[in-house]
């Protein structure tokens, strides 16, 4: 049998608060989506500012990057690569999220939108690196 580690309710609000602190410190308004290791959700935040769409993009983004287990970036250079990946279903194609790794093994991820793409990422780095 094997065991996992997971994240507890106490990690996701280290992330969410370490994200959030990195967006506003940059005067970002954004969605942050904090999923489990199937992709499902834990925690969202829109911050004030962010128009409705991000709170849909960014729980989608951190789906992807659990599932696929790699950063939502590599889905998006794929996706221009092979245009028909766009077609796979539950996949974003779209930078900004971050699968969460704790002794090499995918535990989660977390996914922004509101910004520019690579700031999406930046701010769930700063959220992850909290961990």
């Amino acid at each position: 049998m094997h065991t996992k580690s997971v994240l507890a309710h106490s990690d996701v609000l280290r992330i969410m608060q370490a994200a959030r602190a990195e967006a506003v410190e940059n005067q970002w308004a954004v969605s942050i989506a904090i999923v489990d290791d199937g992709g499902h959700l834990l925690a969202l935040e829109r911050l004030d500012g962010a128009t409705p769409a991000t709170a849909r993009l960014a729980p989608a983004k951190a789906r992807t990057a659990a599932l696929g287990r790699r950063e939502s970036r590599l889905y998006e250079e794929l996706a221009t690569e092979r245009v028909a990946f766009l077609s796979a279903e539950g996949f974003t194609c779209l930078e900004g999220a971050v699968p969460v790794v704790h002794d090499g093994q995918v535990i989660g991820a977390v996914g922004v939108s509101g910004v520019k793409s690579s700031d999406d990422a930046r701010i769930a780095k700063a959220g992850i690196a909290a961990l």
